[in-house]
């Protein structure tokens, strides 16, 4: 559904006017920081699209362990002036000379993970300068050099290590004595930085000028491309093997949306190679048959319900998704109503299933499943403009510091090692092995929520590797379902599984409801599912926002003279420990 009616255009335009005169934007994302930079950008007359880049140039700096130009992303945009939603896919691809033994030891056998990230291997060509350069020429106001100022300054000047940046640091502090231009950066004296330390990147800073001066082919080829091979190829741990061509031959892509109705709302989101739209939509179309709405966030079979239908649609998740330039993706039958019904029907609202076992959706090919793996890492931002278009996008290194390779200032990702390391199983290849060209199958979520008379009314996402779906799943419940404001519905408990239990996040009123739980049959564990999201959210006609208790991130809206205001967060929140990603 990338177009919207004709009949929406002209309610867009009835409801959009009154309300752009009072505002010139809001922008939410997970670093204080990088909304100041969106905020800027939008006070300037600045597009949604030119707000989110300079967020996603801004993380670069300030978020170095998660995001920024040396990786990729997806962005989800709604141009209100047609009422039509795009989405950019600026996922990394595999160099050409990927083979789908890239992750497998020399018996064959896959590498531990541990093995596998560092270096030069894992490094896929980064998608988001293209991505950016796409969304500009598409929906940007401002000029291209005006989005990197904040960047820029926050390179050049420096800015101040917060908690979650020192926790990430010494989190890989082992790892980094092996990697020189790393400790460069972000150590003092000899050692990780501690927060409330100030750190400046120039290298970075100048890597930025550059390509604010030249244009998206200053990263793609010449002096900045040729540091990146080099990091790669030359890297002491891990070897790869991209080239200047596969950098020059990168292109970010636009897709249709993944769109699908959930009770009166409309909910769209990426395509694959993303599992986020296609995953979150089956979870819902699950529990469509149930009025969790009426059990409400308190009773335990709100959540019980979800963690079956979570499972299910994580069952098709690993058989059936990856780069659909490579594998056939029946996106319209994982997403089908009468599919959905049937695997509803699977569900017993009294006993939990003893196995969770994937389907057989309408176009589907044969095929076997095999799990994948994502570093709960990622960045997530979100921005409106006083037109009211919206643009929603996921970023990402992997991480923490993606392979922990620096070229121009910047970290480079390890997204290869979100492909499935065994190429093969049962005799049958896997839809998300390793092959040149292709792009890794992921779990980032970006997500615009349209309302019954077809007006936007939320925009979202989060980090949290192949957490993010249940994560944006849980806030959609809580707005969608439970009928909370979206800073209550960020706040509510995370939801997961792993080794045959439900995982419900410790220290929560979802811990405290783990023996009810366990009562449904299934095992119940409590544990760390810290989570990063971010979002925005239209109420009475006026759009607001709200940051995850759980992260430092922070919500700037922008009125008419400029002005700025903090609407939410900015720092943790009432104590809550920092987030588990990011």
């Amino acid at each position: 559904m990338k177009k919207l009616s004709l009949l929406l255009v002209a309610i867009l335009a009835f409801f959009a006017s009154p309300l752009a005169a009072q505002s010139k934007g809001i922008a939410s994302s997970a670093d204080p920081r990088a909304t100041a930079a969106g905020a800027e950008i939008l006070a300037k007359g600045g597009s949604a699209a030119d707000a989110a880049m300079a967020m996603m140039l801004a993380l670069t700096v300030v978020e170095p362990q998660s995001s920024g130009i040396g990786g990729g992303g997806f962005l989800v945009h709604y141009d209100v002036r047609d009422a039509t939603v795009s989405t950019i896919n600026g996922r990394e691809t595999a160099p050409a000379a990927a083979t789908p033994q890239r992750f497998a030891d020399a018996n064959g056998k896959p590498l531990p993970f541990l093995q596998a990230f560092p270096g030069g291997k894992s490094v896929g060509v980064p998608g988001n300068i293209r991505l950016m350069a796409e969304a500009h020429r598409k929906w940007g106001k401002l000029k291209w050099a005006e989005i990197f100022k904040p960047a820029i300054r926050l390179a050049d000047k420096g800015f101040v290590v917060n908690q979650t940046l020192e926790s990430r640091l010494a989190m890989i502090e082992r790892l980094w004595p092996q990697f020189e231009s790393a400790r460069s950066i972000y150590w003092i004296d000899g050692k990780p930085a501690k927060a409330g330390m100030t750190l400046r990147n120039p290298q970075l800073a100048k890597t930025l000028k550059l390509i604010a001066k030249k244009g998206p082919e200053a990263f793609y080829t010449g002096a900045i491309a040729n540091s990146i091979i080099d990091s790669v190829t030359k890297s002491a741990v891990a070897p790869g093997d991209m080239t200047l061509a596969d950098l020059a031959a990168y292109k970010a892509v636009e897709q249709n949306a993944v769109c699908a109705p959930y009770r009166v709302y409309i909910v769209c989101g990426m395509a694959p190679p993303s599992s986020g739209a296609t995953t979150v939509l089956q979870i819902l179309g699950t529990l469509e048959r149930f009025d969790i709405g009426a059990m409400g966030k308190d009773d335990p079979k709100s959540w019980y319900l979800i963690g079956q239908a979570m499972q299910l649609a994580y069952a098709d998740r690993e058989k059936y998704l990856g780069d659909s330039n490579f594998v056939d993706v029946p996106v319209a039958g994982l997403i089908d109503k009468a599919y959905l019904a049937e695997r509803s029907a699977l569900v017993d609202p009294a006993k939990a299933r003893s196995d969770y076992p994937a389907g057989s959706p309408p176009g589907a090919m044969p095929r076997t499943a095999a799990i994948s793996g994502e570093v709960a890492g990622t960045t997530h931002f979100s921005a409106v403009d006083g037109k009211g278009s919206i643009a929603n996008m996921t970023s990402t290194i992997e991480g923490p510091f993606g392979s922990q390779l620096i070229a121009g200032g910047f970290f480079l990702n390890n997204e290869l090692t979100d492909f499935t390391f065994a190429p093969e199983k049962d005799g049958a290849p896997v839809a998300n092995r390793v092959e040149g060209g292709k792009r890794p199958l992921s779990s980032m979520a970006p997500t615009i929520v349209f309302d019954r008379e077809g007006r936007p009314v939320l925009a979202l996402g989060s980090a949290g590797g192949k957490r993010i779906i249940m994560h944006v799943t849980k806030t959609l419940v809580g707005v969608l379902d439970f009928g909370l404001p979206l800073k209550e519905a960020i706040a509510l408990p995370n939801i997961y599984f792993g080794g045959g239990a439900l995982l419900v996040e410790e220290k929560t009123s979802l811990a405290d409801m783990a023996q009810a739980l366990a009562n449904y049959g299934q095992p119940v564990k409590p544990e760390d599912l810290g989570s990063k999201v971010n979002g925005l959210q239209r109420v009475e006609g006026q759009w607001t926002g709200a940051a995850d208790p759980r992260s430092e991130g922070n919500v700037v809206s922008v009125d008419r003279q400029g002005r700025q205001s903090v609407i939410d967060g900015s720092k943790l929140q009432d104590g809550a420990p920092a987030a588990s990603v990011g």
